[in-house]
Formats: C-alpha cells, structure tokens, sequence
C-alpha cells in the first residue's frame, strides 16, 4: 500500500527453510552396471534424501497429541468458575474469538481500532496458541515425521480454577493425569518427553510449587519428572533451562501484512506531549518500594510524566482504548516489576511505540530472547532501582539527557519489533510478517533439534 513502510522481506522463501536441492540420484548412462547397483539402504537414504529437498517442511513438522477433552475444552466450559467477586464481567466473556476476548467496539475510534483490536486478556495464550497451532502449516498425522510434539494442556487455566480454597492434592492431580497419559504413548518413548512442549498463560512460578502446604501458592506440575523434560513456553520464565518467556498477548490481533505495516507508520507519525508515563498501582509490599518511588517522581514531573493511577476510583486501567492513547502520547514508558518481574504493559507500550524503561534485567532483557533483541539499549531504557532509592538518579534526568538522535533511533527499533510482539488473529494468516507465534515456533524446533544432537 502506498505511502506505508515494509519493514519485513516481501520474499516469503525467507520464511521458509532452506534446503539443499543438489540432484541425489545420478543419472549418467555411462556408468558400468556394477557402479550402478545400489543397495538396499543406499536406495533408502537416497529416497529419504530426495523427499528432503522437495519436502518444504521437512525438519518443521509438528504432531499434536489429541488430548482428552478435560485437558483443554472441557476446562473452558467451567468459564464461570473463573469469575471472581471483583471482575466487572464474566469471565466467559474472555474466551470469545478464539481466545482474543470480545472485539473492541468504539465509535470514537480510529478505523484502525475497528479491525482488529480485541478485549484480550493477559492469560489466554494457550486457548490463542492453540488455535493458532490447528492451522500450523507444518502439521502432520504420522508422528514418525514430527520434529517436535505439541501438548495442547490448558495448564495455566486448568489451575486457576483451584488456585483459591483448594488444596494441594486437587491443584495438583490434573498435571499428574497429564504425565500419566503422555508416558504412556508411544511417541513419549522416542526421546522421552524431550521433543515435548506445551504453553503456559501463566508465569512459570506458579506451576513450581515446593511443598505441600495448603497456603503455599500454585501447583507442582513442572516439578514432576516427566513434565521436567518438556519445554514449556511462558510468559514469565525462572531460572528453569525447561521453561521458555514468549510475549504476553495484546489488544491487537492483525489478519493481514497491511494492518501490522498501517499500524507501524502511524506510531511513527505519533503525536508524544509526553516524555514518560506510568499506568499502574502503589504496592504496600517491600518490593512495592520502587513502584512507589515512580508514582511519586512522575506526579512531581508536572507536564512530563502522564500518571494513570489503577488504584483511583473510576480508573481507566482496564480499558484497552484509554492505556494505548496514554502509551501513544509518551516518549518513555516506565515497566517496573509488578506481582512478578514481568508485565503484560511492557508489550502495550512496544505495540504503542513508546520505549520501555526497565529497572529489572528480570523484566524483559532476560526473558524473551527469543523475540527481543540481545542488545537491550537498542529499544530500552534502564535505570538502576538502588540508585532511584538512594536519590542518586532521578527520572527526569536519565530520561532528558538521552539525545533527540537517540530517542527517534530507539522508537524506529520499537517499532520495528511490534510484528515480533503480537499474535496475529488465529483465525487468519499473515503473508510475510513473522508474529510471535512464528518466532516461539521457530524457537522451539532449534531447541528441541539441539537437545536430539546432544
């Protein structure tokens, strides 16, 4: 489309992997018959290796074990047990549209905002991964052929239903039907569980529990032997090697390659009054010391710090239109650790165009290797948060001594990482665009072909 910028390679044999098309069977008649006899296996390696170089998803089939129902389909049907007494909705309302939540509806919106924007909530990625996964082009039947094989568990909100007034045993016995299911399938005994990976919604912790307290928080699921040689991909990791951060899901949801390219060019157009802002809560714990240091540095930056405080009554946190206008309108966007180290508002503020600023290496630079660049001060900001308490840095200076050449080269590469951060809609397929599914799938086939060579 005129007047929009491509940032991705219009060549989709980019996106496909490359394979070796020399000729495997030499046709030359001159050949004596003796130098043309070929044995049996020499026959089979030559056919295995000329479907090879015409199979296009040779090395990236993937098998999804057809799970019982009350692994995944069954759990959704409860959506109403996920409903607590301070949601403002039912929670069924989130499981609308393949898992991307109701479509934002909004006369004063943008075209834009009329496409492909949705109510998405921040732990749906296994109902969004999943769906995504049935129209994987490189599915197979024969799970002989599989480089990898998918376990399509609902693990984040199999628990979430038991997470408050259970006990330890009932959180944890459908992890343990699990197990017992997959080892007792063939395709667990090729490399027992090792060529195995599932997705989580939830952060990694929270299947990591280490007693069997009631008051203790999640369940033990990943600390079972066989769930311990799968891969699970998560938006929060640990210092688990098994456990994998992949984003959290967005608002935006694309269909095609010119909604994420149409998005692109307007952050770059953006109007920012702002120079930083913050969208989120105090917190009365110890680890709340910093986010209360933020809150109170912005709301003494007068016109440069935009504050939406999640706490006040009436507050507009929730609502996906209100946080992108505030991200849109800031140069900086302030992530620091929340209940966890990392936030879904990191990803918010990258779809948005505005460069994150961490006081964690926790929050991003460890997390999500897969998808964000090793070099952190290409798109980010950090500021140290002992030196934030102990009045050594201020806000306003770090972020005002960064030069203008600097601020627009970093915006240009937080923008040009917003393909690698959103999930396009599953029920759709993106041309030439790599998403974050893309780039997870990518991830975990070199990750579980090393794991077959070592």
């Amino acid at each position: 489309m005129e007047g929009f910028v491509c940032i991705c390679s219009s060549d989709s044999s980019k996106y496909q992997p490359n394979y070796d098309t020399r000729n495997s069977i030499d046709t030359r008649t001159s050949l004596d018959n003796s130098k043309q006899k070929i044995s049996g296996l020499d026959g089979e390696n030559s056919g295995r290796n000329l479907k090879k170089n015409k199979d296009l998803c040779w090395g990236r089939y993937i098998y999804i074990h057809d799970l019982p129902k009350k692994f995944n389909e069954d759990v959704l049907k409860d959506c109403q047990l996920f409903t607590r007494p301070t949601d403002k909705s039912s929670m069924c309302k989130i499981i609308e549209n393949s898992g991307l939540g109701p479509r934002i509806e909004n006369s004063d919106a943008s075209g834009l905002w009329k496409k492909s924007w949705f109510s998405t909530n921040q732990f749906m990625l296994e109902v969004i991964f999943h769906d995504r996964m049935k129209k994987y082009k490189c599915l197979t039947n024969d799970s002989t052929l599989a480089s990898a094989v998918f376990v399509p568990y609902y693990a984040g909100w199999d628990l979430y239903r038991y997470l408050w007034g259970f006990n330890t045993s009932i959180r944890d016995s459908s992890g343990l039907d699990l197990v017992k299911w997959l080892a007792a399938k063939p395709e667990w005994k090729r490399m027992w569980g090792k060529d195995h990976f599932l997705v989580s919604g939830r952060i990694a912790r929270d299947f990591r529990r280490q007693s069997n307290r009631k008051s203790d928080w999640g369940s033990n699921f990943r600390f079972l032997p066989e769930s311990e040689n799968m891969s699970m991909l998560t938006i929060e990791s640990g210092s688990w090697k098994n456990d994998i951060a992949v984003p959290y899901p967005t608002y935006f949801h694309p269909s095609t390659d010119n909604e994420v390219f149409q998005w692109q060019e307007q952050m770059r157009r953006q109007n920012r009054p702002f120079l930083f802002s913050f969208a989120g809560a105090p917190r009365s714990r110890e680890k709340g010391i910093i986010r209360n240091e933020i809150i109170s540095q912005c709301q003494g930056s007068k016109n440069l710090c935009k504050l939406l405080d999640c706490v006040s009554v009436g507050h507009k946190c929730d609502d996906p239109i209100n946080l992108m206008r505030l991200f849109q309108s800031s140069v900086f966007c302030l992530q620091p650790p929340g209940d966890s180290l990392t936030r879904r508002s990191t990803f918010d503020s990258i779809l948005a165009g505005c460069i994150p600023v961490f006081f964690h290496p926790g929050s991003a630079y460890s997390q999500y290797v897969w998808h964000l660049p090793k070099n952190h001060t290409k798109y980010s900001v950090f500021i140290s948060p002992k030196d934030l308490r102990l009045g050594k840095v201020s806000i306003n200076q770090t972020l005002l001594q960064i030069s203008k050449d600097e601020e627009l080269a970093m915006r240009e590469e937080v923008i040009r990482l917003i393909p690698r951060i959103i999930y396009a809609d599953p029920r759709s397929r993106l041309e030439t665009v790599e998403d974050a599914f893309d780039l997870a799938i990518n991830g975990i086939l070199k990750r579980i072909q090393t794991l077959k060579e070592t």
